[in-house]
């Protein structure tokens, strides 16, 4: 085992996937620092994009292989969607998934629908990264995870992951999966460090993770969200009150059985989600326990989420729109209590 960040985790996943198969490209925005690639007084390669993921991918793999694009999404996923059914497996990079909309026609109405479309007889091995979350001050066109939007996009799947060892290896499973993914990472957690494995690895998709266990209250929650989760439930464990986290992982396949068996054993549910107020991942969890799973809840249902506003450059105000730890614990005491 080896310890990485969150952002390193990424770039192995990305590495182990370039090295195993020359069919894996990467496009998009600074994937190697722009223009010029490397420094020439240093030797060192550009940043390799707005948070250094890249870095050094090029110097292994060339121009050929790690694209820069000018700043147009919609070139970029189309290119990639392209490249897809023509035999290729591109990872896109939107950069911040904000930009999503600029693109989406060529997600939601082309990638997404390629295989249905034609049969089956179409692949469209396709990864699209980009950043999600708020909590760093990068305002309200920067801040966004709407990976809700895409979890309800028939024909795509969704990664939301929490942590390095997960981001790694579900990063190198959805590359090697032939059908769309959208690859969501919180920016909050790029410099966050956990163990992982030193050779590659992969993760399958729709398999939940319960990074605690307990016999009181479930947690489902994703990203900076499921960090922030099993941060509380550490805590109350001191008050006497037993957390279950769920991370599920993906949104798309979704762990349906794994939730639900978790809150039959608890009998409580908090769904903690930064995506929306209305009609959000935790409103999906909710209505899934509510149908299938009420005969076990001993309390109503506790959503977790932010305002329906969009997110404060303000750092007190974005700091009080944000599901976080606090709120998670009053929503956990009052299931517990009623």
């Amino acid at each position: 085992m080896t310890t990485m960040s969150f952002r390193e985790g990424i770039r192995a996943a990305l590495a182990d996937a370039m090295r195993s198969d020359s069919d894996v490209v990467l496009i998009g925005e600074d994937l190697r620092g722009g223009k010029g690639g490397t420094n020439p007084d240093t030797s060192v390669e550009a940043f390799g994009g707005v948070f250094g993921v890249t870095q050094g991918l090029w110097t292994e793999f060339g121009d050929d292989r790690v694209i820069d694009t000018p700043i147009t999404e919609s070139a970029i996923v189309g290119m990639a969607a392209g490249a897809a059914v023509t035999g290729l497996r591109p990872v896109a990079e939107l950069m911040f998934m904000d930009f999503f909309g600029v693109a989406y026609d060529m997600i939601y109405n082309q990638a997404a629908k390629f295989r249905y479309m034609f049969g089956g007889k179409a692949r469209t091995p396709l990864v699209v990264r980009g950043i999600i979350g708020a909590g760093v001050g990068a305002a309200a066109q920067h801040s966004n995870s709407p990976y809700n939007i895409f979890t309800s996009t028939a024909g795509v799947k969704v990664v939301v992951p929490s942590n390095a060892y997960d981001a790694r290896g579900l990063l190198l499973e959805a590359i090697r999966d032939d059908d769309p993914v959208l690859f969501c990472e919180h920016k909050a957690l790029y410099d966050l460090k956990v163990d992982v494995p030193e050779s590659s690895y992969t993760l399958p998709l729709g398999v939940a993770a319960y990074p605690r266990e307990g016999t009181d209250v479930t947690v489902v929650a994703l990203a900076k969200a499921a960090v922030d989760a099993i941060k509380v439930a550490d805590e109350l464990k001191e008050e006497g009150i037993s957390v279950e986290v769920v991370d599920p992982r993906t949104t798309s396949p979704l762990d349906e059985d794994g939730i639900l068996e978790s809150v039959a054993s608890t009998g409580r549910l908090v769904v903690v989600d930064e995506s929306a107020a209305r009609c959000g991942f935790a409103h999906d969890v909710a209505a899934l326990a509510a149908s299938q799973a009420f005969d076990s809840l001993k309390a109503p249902i506790q959503l977790v989420v932010p305002p329906h506003s969009p997110v404060p450059f303000s750092t007190p105000l974005e700091q009080a729109w944000l599901p976080g730890p606090e709120k998670i614990a009053a929503a956990i005491r009052a299931v517990v209590e009623a």
